[in-house]
């Protein structure tokens, strides 16, 4: 296997997004034995916090024997399909993501929820998906960020190419975005670059696992003005994601009822939107108007 088939194969593995699960099912079995999480620290003498930081999914390393003696507490037997599959979901729980290399420039975790994703629906109000920028754009951003060292726009951009790669996976998520046209018109680097951008976005029209739909200004004020936002949704039935922007914070969102509004709110944008081929026609008239 060459190095690109490793990195692309990688892309699709998430350790987060174990922790994630992780902690949900060892909550499920802690309610179901009926036992508070005060009461599992006692029994195990475990620090104050521990219990709740393993199910929130907040330790970086879960322990396998840690797992272990929560599955024993709880009533587990040794012999049910679930226990060895809870141990073994730790331990990929425990592997390193491939962004851990870009640990110098990552300041959230997205990009980790992101690689273990089945779905994807994004709303942009002001840039164009990470997933769908050109190297030339990348950095055009970065550098409107203010961020001066180039070495450091060299990294990050290194690090938003590396997330591509997402979509070149043989089994990659499905993504949906909606992007708002001051995205498309918003000028930067040299035509060329802008030309490549939106071929960019051109060259998406034939991919089955992605659709792209511009929202166009004369539709006026829309409720997406409040801010982007990405719905990631996974798969084997964990619950779905919401991560949201603002001008001043991003954050995430699990509840239930968070998740329904922001997929009623995807929903409307996409309505409103132009369709998939109009968007390539309308992509196609920019190119041939930039001077």
């Amino acid at each position: 296997m060459t190095v690109r088939e490793v990195q692309v194969a990688d892309a699709r593995r998430s350790p987060t997004v174990r922790r994630r699960r992780l902690g949900i099912e060892l909550r499920k079995l802690r309610i179901a034995a009926d036992m508070s999480a005060l009461e599992v620290t006692k029994a195990l003498e475990w620090s104050p916090g521990k219990v709740t930081r393993l199910e929130k999914a907040q330790a970086v390393k879960p322990m396998v024997a840690d797992t272990r003696l929560l599955l024993d507490l709880y009533g587990v037997p040794a012999d049910d399909p679930r226990y060895e599959e809870l141990l073994t979901l730790t331990r990929q729980a425990r592997q390193r993501g491939w962004w851990n290399s870009y640990k110098d420039v990552l300041d959230d975790s997205y990009v980790e929820f992101e690689a273990g994703a089945e779905k994807i629906h994004a709303f942009e109000l002001s840039v164009i998906p990470g997933l769908l920028q050109t190297p030339a754009y990348a950095a055009a951003l970065h550098r409107g960020r203010l961020i001066r060292d180039p070495e450091e726009v060299d990294r990050l951009v290194q690090l938003r190419m590396e997330r591509q790669h997402l979509l070149d996976h043989a089994e990659p998520p499905y993504l949906w975005a909606v992007i708002d046209e001051a995205a498309i018109l918003r000028p930067f680097g040299t035509v060329d670059d802008r030309r490549e951008q939106l071929q960019r976005l051109i060259d998406t029209g034939p991919m089955e696992h992605v659709t792209v739909q511009v929202l166009p200004l004369e539709a006026g004020p829309h409720p997406g003005l409040a801010g982007s936002f990405v719905i990631l949704d996974f798969p084997d039935g964990d619950p779905s994601l919401v991560y949201a922007e603002n001008q001043h914070t991003s954050v995430y969102l699990e509840e239930r009822v968070e998740i329904q509004r922001y997929s009623m709110l995807f929903q409307h944008l996409s309505a409103t939107a132009l369709s998939p081929d109009a968007t390539l026609a309308y992509l196609a008239r920019t190119i041939d108007q930039l001077k």
